[in-house]
């Protein structure tokens, strides 16, 4: 896969930033608290309406939550969108998105989980990379030192070499090897939504990253055989594993294990495969760029992750 990047300018203090929920509503106090560590941190935050909207699992009806995206995508005075939260909803909003816009005035879209959709789709159809990185009302609120760290470098243009994976947990080899690609990923039940539409990139000679919440082993299986099966997994550079949130059974039916679930599609694959990358539905996480070339080294010396462009210029 090769793309032309429409690089976003990198984010400073001063600049102007939305915080929006195109998914599912958040927690007012939560939001407040993360809005006011974005203002901290020099930034001026826009705030939308979906913030306060409401349609059951939704933050507003679709044509609310697609407007004020695209209005956002088309501001050449907002410097990033930073998504309040996931959830559900971003998947009803691909055929909405005003791509020209965000091919026009690049900026960073912020967020992970179900924002895997939009980062996908933008990538696709506008050649946008973005940040699968903290949500303003689920992790900025008491957000960990070294995941704000590792945030900022991102946005503002570093380009680790590696790039340090934070936390308690070691990334482990899987499979060895080396790999340089394009590092594109999110939310796996996510990704394989988007399999047979036309706003899943070009996987071809991709590092993906992967990683989900709440979902036990037998639907993981069923998920990476999708892949499978659509020839994703045959096509790829490398595989990166982020954490497996809430992914076992807590029941006494036959089950196989999360590992022994991974290794069956893994464990022979003729590219470097890594697991338990600080990435996912955990507090303490790196930030993963979207579209820009990487190269993975899995080796017995251990797992090196390194940028080799920036998400931002």
């Amino acid at each position: 896969m090769d793309l032309t990047l429409r690089r976003p300018q990198a984010l400073q203090p001063g600049d102007r930033v939305a915080v929006v929920a195109p998914a599912s509503p958040p927690d007012p106090e939560k939001l407040e608290a993360g809005i006011q560590r974005l203002e901290a941190a020099g930034l001026i935050v826009e705030r939308g309406r979906t913030l306060s909207a409401h349609r059951g699992y939704l933050a507003g009806d679709d044509q609310l939550r697609a407007e004020e995206l695209n209005h956002y995508l088309q501001r050449t005075d907002i410097r990033a969108i930073f998504c309040a939260r996931g959830g559900y909803g971003c998947l009803r909003l691909l055929p909405l998105l005003d791509y020209a816009a965000a091919t026009h005035a690049p900026k960073l879209l912020i967020g992970y989980s179900d924002i895997t959709a939009l980062h996908l789709a933008l990538l696709h159809h506008a050649a946008l990379p973005g940040l699968s990185g903290p949500m303003v009302a689920i992790d900025w609120p008491l957000i960990d030192p070294a995941t704000e760290q590792c945030f900022w470098e991102l946005a503002r243009g570093a380009t680790p070499d590696p790039l340090k994976p934070i936390g308690s947990t070691s990334p482990r080899v899987l499979q060895p090897g080396t790999a340089e690609g394009l590092l594109i990923g999110g939310t796996l039940s996510v990704l394989v939504r988007l399999i047979g539409t036309p706003y899943l990139p070009d996987l071809t000679g991709a590092i993906l990253f992967l990683e989900d919440v709440g979902e036990a082993p037998y639907r993981l299986d069923g998920m990476l055989a999708q892949l499978r099966l659509a020839g994703v997994l045959d096509r790829l550079a490398g595989v990166v594993l982020g954490h497996f949130t809430d992914c076992s059974l807590n029941v006494s039916t036959p089950s196989l294990t999360l590992e022994e679930v991974l290794h069956d599609y893994f464990g022979t694959a003729s590219y470097p495969v890594v697991a338990d990358f600080p990435y996912g539905h955990v507090a303490i996480k790196n930030t993963l760029p979207v579209g820009v070339r990487a190269r993975l080294t899995a080796d017995e010396t251990g797992v090196r992750l390194s940028l080799l462009e920036p998400v931002a210029r």
